[in-house]
């Protein structure tokens, strides 16, 4: 799963520029290899489900389905499924944080007396 930045090259005018997509644009095919390699299963699976859920799915054995959209919209499907995937990798590391730092016994007492306290 590696995105293609070229999928969304504009040659209508009307299009604002997307700093973001001129960025992955520019980024080069290797690094966004290694970004994409990075996510784990767990967030690619959350993601397809969102992507779903959006878009809406149907069998295929028994439905033929087509998706029909504009460009505006995919770009807005695509931005929603990358932050969706920025947020994901945030809330796993910070998962993966709160997990270490329990196994801590002198941090996690001073984690939950934090969260006692409300000050997270």
């Amino acid at each position: 799963m590696v995105f293609n930045p070229d999928f969304l090259s504009s040659e209508a005018e009307d299009i604002p520029t997307n700093p973001l997509l001129k960025y992955l644009q520019h980024q080069p095919p290797e690094v966004l290899a290694r970004v994409a390699k990075s996510v784990s299963p767990e967030i690619k699976q959350i993601i397809s489900q969102n992507v779903q859920g959006l878009v809406g799915m149907l069998p295929g054995e028994h439905f033929d389905v087509q998706i029909t959209t504009n460009r505006e919209n995919l770009a807005g499907l695509l931005a929603s499924a990358m932050m969706t995937g920025y947020f994901l990798h945030q809330m796993e590391q910070r998962m993966h944080l709160e997990a270490n730092l329990a196994e801590c016994p002198s941090i996690s007492s001073d984690v939950k007396d934090e969260r006692a306290d409300g000050r997270e």
